[in-house]
């Protein structure tokens, strides 16, 4: 199909109740309700999207981006209006940028902080569970926060990561990694105290992210050792991948920076 035009729409969504982004059979996924909505908007129109990347099942987003291919140029205001009226209440397109047909979302360099939210000890308010984990154990967070700091730099995730293929690179890049009292998503349903992982980097392996907060949540529970992190990033690590995978409900996608 040979498009016209190309834009890049910025999206927040609650992803508490979806299976992910990418589309799978006898799954309710944030690519098909973006898809549907999109069909009451361009009715009959031809088009085409592609996602800036895959979530997991439960994971939400206030900084996830798609791609939009049609064949004719959008009123931009208007059809952000008129995406937002049909998309359900979980859902907010932000704004949106034209393109060129060159691009694509998927192979553009890009870099993605991703958030997540915990708290520990008494059970938290029902209406926490989609944006927040709570442990019931105590947590050292002084030792997690020193273990957030491990993960900076260059290291091998062989163990950071589940179903690799033949060509994943293991090597990433992570930015930052801390851990420091969330100040940044609130509501009066939240407990008094609470923390979230700030995590940054250019490319991300399947879990590693909640791969990586599993095994903080044993080191704040004193079940591993500072030494155990250190080893398990490094080459000569066993790569046989952590068997604790946090829950998806804790991490957000905070942002995409596109190297446009």
């Amino acid at each position: 199909m040979n498009y016209v035009k190309s834009y890049l729409i910025s999206l927040e969504f609650l992803g508490f109740r979806f299976s992910g982004w990418q589309k799978q059979p006898n799954a309710k996924t944030l690519h098909d309700i973006v898809d549907k909505s999109l069909s009451f908007v361009l009715k009959d129109a031809t088009y085409k999207t592609i996602g800036v990347g895959r979530t997991d099942a439960k994971v939400s987003a206030i900084g996830y981006v798609f791609q939009l291919f049609v064949l004719f140029t959008l009123k931009e205001n208007k059809f952000l209006e008129e995406l937002n009226a049909n998309f359900p209440p979980d859902f907010r397109a932000n704004s949106i940028l034209e393109v060129g047909l060159d691009v694509n979302i998927i192979n553009v360099p890009k870099v993605k902080e991703y958030h997540y939210y915990f708290s520990f000890g008494s059970k938290n308010h029902p209406f926490a569970a989609p944006f927040m984990v709570n442990e019931s154990n105590n947590l050292d967070i002084e030792l997690m926060q020193k273990g957030a700091k491990l993960f900076q730099g260059n290291h091998y995730f062989h163990k950071y990561c589940t179903k690799p293929s033949e060509k994943t690179i293991f090597k990433r890049t992570i930015d930052y990694c801390e851990i420091v009292e969330n100040t940044i998503l609130t509501a009066n349903f939240f407990p008094e105290h609470s923390y979230v992982l700030l995590v940054r980097g250019k490319g991300f392996l399947r879990y590693q992210i909640r791969l990586m907060m599993a095994t903080l949540f044993e080191l704040g529970k004193g079940n591993l050792s500072l030494q155990y992190i250190e080893d398990s990033l490094k080459v000569d690590n066993d790569k046989q991948f952590m068997r604790n995978i946090a829950p998806g409900s804790g991490l957000q996608l905070y942002k995409v920076d596109l190297e446009l």
